[in-house]
């Protein structure tokens, strides 16, 4: 029984190949616009050859001063990411306009809370561009196989 708990787990675990780790990967997405906005997030998505989506995560320091609220914004973009169904594409959530201020508490409820529902917002609308995009990107991958093709 332990066995398939741990399985489980593992299946919904945040993996290496589910994140964009190299510094090249996230310049190529930061090139395009953002294909969304909320108050306090910018998203940015480029289509990817990969079978699966990948997400990175930028949370400045200026934007959330205190380290535990960075994490905490950064655990819940990921735990977001890993419960919707993205197709495949790089995706990349960048705090954009400050969280809290210094003198209050690093991390309330209300704060996560909200933290969450602009970040559900934000995967959820852009759903339907993240498709868009997916789908040119096999259009273009198909056009450039026909012509190479003898």
């Amino acid at each position: 029984m332990d066995c398939v708990t741990n399985l489980t787990h593992l299946s919904r675990a945040y993996a290496r190949d589910q994140r964009i780790v190299k510094t090249d990967e996230f310049s190529s997405v930061f090139r395009l616009r953002p294909i969304q906005r909320t108050a306090h997030f910018v998203l940015y998505a480029r289509a990817n050859q990969l079978a699966k989506a990948r997400l990175g995560v930028v949370v400045a320091k200026r934007f959330a001063p205190r380290a535990v609220t960075r994490n905490a914004v950064k655990r819940t973009a990921r735990e977001l990411f890993r419960h919707s169904m993205l197709p495949a594409v790089d995706c990349i959530v960048r705090l954009s306009k400050p969280v809290n201020a210094k003198s209050g508490p690093a991390v309330t409820t209300a704060l996560k809370t909200a933290l969450r529902a602009e970040l559900t917002q934000l995967l959820k609308s852009a759903v339907p561009a993240m498709n868009q995009a997916t789908a040119q990107a096999t259009a273009q991958a198909a056009v450039s196989a026909t012509v190479s093709a003898p």
